[in-house]
């Protein structure tokens, strides 16, 4: 008897081109009448590496499920990050509630200079080389969602360009003083 990936195609497991990394795992609580109701909330972060990245939060009684709910969750959230090369095009500050993310390019060589979860949103995203520093609160899941609002804020040379008018100047005939 054949297996179900091979009766129906749509069955057949893709190669997920997506990394994952687990930032935050805690224990949380429900008071309610009958006592309390103990849940695990896991944040995720995942990216391809070639500027593709989203942060997601999963909430159940097991930590497994909750893995598999915000690895779901971070991929409906992916955000696209422009790059220039293995670092970003410009110095932005990312902010979130209380949190806020300075992230600054840096020469090749550098590395991610970052805390554990800034670093891995900028190593999943796929940038080699970045300066950062988290500013106001040291939470997780907070400085998660600062950094992504930095990242999306990115704009490459050619965007700023077309944004300004500038670029191709008009040309302009020249008249022969003949």
């Amino acid at each position: 008897m054949r297996n179900r990936q091979q009766r129906n195609p749509r069955h057949q497991r893709i190669q997920d081109e997506f990394e994952n990394e687990i930032i935050d795992i805690r224990r949380v609580s429900k008071v309610t009448k009958g006592g309390r109701n103990l849940r695990f909330r896991v944040t995720m972060v995942v990216g391809d590496g070639k500027g593709r990245v989203g942060v997601g939060i999963g909430s159940t009684t097991e930590i497994p499920r909750a893995i598999q709910q915000a690895i779901r969750d971070a991929k409906k959230s992916l955000v696209k990050v422009n790059m220039d090369g293995g670092t970003i095009p410009h110095e932005v500050i990312g902010k979130f509630k209380a949190g806020n993310v300075l992230l600054k390019p840096a020469y090749p060589g550098t590395g991610v200079i970052a805390g554990t979860t800034v670093g891995a949103i900028c190593r999943l995203a796929g940038i080699k080389d970045v300066l950062t520093k988290s500013i106001g609160t040291t939470n997780p899941l907070t400085l998660s969602r600062a950094a992504l609002k930095g990242l999306s804020q990115l704009r490459s040379r050619q965007e700023i360009e077309q944004l300004r008018g500038i670029g191709e100047a008009p040309k302009q005939e020249v008249e022969d003083a003949a």
